[in-house]
């Protein structure tokens, strides 16, 4: 029964999953330069914003789908139920924290002209 838990959870991921890679394909999203051509600070900046910003990203779905399973499998016991709760609490903490970082990163570079076109 677990076996077949974790294979259906990994279909349903995929199949979720399929949308995003379709609009990755398809983005014009690609830097204008290659990264060996950062001519200048600011879009050096931008380019690890960004990047860095992709990956709380997906953490921060990562860490959803982990609370998600911990609530599907906790089968009732107030023990599971309880660590699922925690850890999806938790989980937004993280985003808003995320969020918040973000922000002030945003605000600090408009102040200074960074990125501002």
């Amino acid at each position: 029964m677990t076996k077949t838990k974790i294979v259906l959870t990994l279909v349903a991921l995929s199949v979720l999953a399929l949308p995003v890679m379709a609009l990755a394909a398809n983005s014009n999203s690609a830097p204008e330069a290659p990264l060996n051509a950062i001519a200048d600070m600011p879009t050096l900046i931008t380019y690890i914003e960004n990047a860095l910003w992709m990956i709380f990203g997906l953490m921060a779905v990562i860490c959803f789908v982990v609370a998600g399973i911990l609530f599907l499998t906790a089968g009732g016991v107030p023990e599971k139920v309880q660590s699922a709760r925690s850890a999806f609490i938790w989980g937004i903490a993280g985003v808003v924290v995320g969020i918040v970082a973000y922000s002030i990163i945003a605000i600090v570079s408009s102040v200074m002209g960074v990125g501002v076109q």
